[in-house]
């Protein structure tokens, strides 16, 4: 009976440690992968920050170090016809102011229309000026002067 109880005794030890080594093997590599996500989740979120604040700041400051110079052509004194002048006044002027003034002509006798603002509803010395259009639109009005110019 002796010899019995040793064969038993054995084989479960055996198989013991057979089970941890298998447990062991499988818990490793799980560990390693978590600290990994962990790492490459902080970075991403850090450069973001870092990157885009300095660099909207670098683009406006550069903006307003340089000037635009006006172009020549647009400074150069026109004369406008005697239809534009019954509007704007005889004088030379540049053609940027030729059309404020047109602008303000339009303003101080409200000819805008309401329902559209960029159509302009022309009066009898509009109309002149316009070659016999009641409207136009602010695009068409700019070509329409810029005839009426010499």
């Amino acid at each position: 009976m002796a010899t019995a109880k040793k064969p038993a005794a054995k084989k479960p030890a055996a198989k013991k440690p057979a089970a941890k080594k298998v447990v062991a093997k499988k818990a490793a590599p799980a560990k390693k992968a978590a600290p990994a996500k962990k790492v490459a989740a902080k970075k991403p979120a850090a450069k973001k920050v870092a990157v885009k604040k300095p660099a909207a700041k670098k683009v406006a400051a550069k903006k307003p170090a340089t000037a635009r110079k006006p172009n020549a052509a647009f400074m150069k004194p026109v004369t406008p016809s005697a239809v534009l002048a019954a509007v704007i006044g005889a004088a030379p002027a540049p053609r940027t102011e030729v059309t404020k003034k047109v602008w303000e002509y339009i303003k101080k006798f409200k000819l805008q229309n309401e329902a559209n603002k960029r159509m302009i509803d022309a009066d009898e010395k509009l109309k002149a000026v316009f070659g016999g259009k009641k409207q136009v639109s602010m695009f068409e009005m700019t070509k329409l002067i810029s005839g009426h110019l010499k």
